[in-house]
């Protein structure tokens, strides 16, 4: 079975986390939650309390076959400034493992050095990361290597059904897409 590790910090986007975990595990994708800090409880950017499964200390790339990073700014933030989450987003790059992230949260990509050449964001966040490779809003996910970003809370559905596609394959990410009346999601 599939791993993917999602990492939140006060502040985050609630739609993207919940709408991630949620479609990776109707796609029978472990999902694991995790906090940065002592806190097992979350809150979001409105008020939205999640609670995680573990801290984020205690995973290594070796159990993972992606991190998928939530935005929201104040999320973002730590998530950037965290030297659990940074050195796991070097260890999984130079691993060639699979890593994701929506919204503000390419931000934090960019911060651990792991952002590829072409990337979307939440728009005008690309002004703090770098205009050079920005896609603007020409696709709802772009992928670049190992890494996969998309624009943010109107597109998390579809940023999770790509990432099933990815570690699951078309016949599941197709059920999940009619399943979810997600026929907006752009091929």
């Amino acid at each position: 079975m599939s791993r993917v590790l999602v990492p939140l910090a006060a502040g985050f986007e609630e739609i993207e986390a919940v709408s991630i975990i949620d479609v990776l595990r109707r796609a029978e994708v472990e999902v694991l939650v995790a906090s940065l800090g002592e806190n097992m409880l979350v809150k979001g950017a409105n008020g939205i309390t999640v609670q995680a499964d573990l801290h984020v200390k205690s995973v290594s790339a070796d159990e993972l076959d992606m991190i998928v990073l939530p935005g929201g700014w104040g999320g973002t933030n730590a998530l950037a400034e965290d030297e659990n989450v940074q050195g796991l987003l070097r260890e999984m790059d130079a691993k060639g493992k699979n890593i994701g992230a929506i919204c503000a949260a390419p931000f934090a990509l960019n911060k651990a050095g792991v952002l590829k050449e072409k990337y979307t964001c939440y728009p005008s966040v690309e002004k703090e990361i770098r205009q050079e490779g920005y896609m603007g809003d020409a696709q709802q996910v772009v992928e670049d290597e190992n890494v996969m970003t998309s624009r943010g809370p109107g597109t998390a559905i579809c940023f999770g059904l790509a990432i099933a596609r990815k570690l699951k394959g078309e016949d599941t990410y197709n059920a999940l897409k009619e399943g979810l009346l997600a026929t907006y999601c752009q091929e």
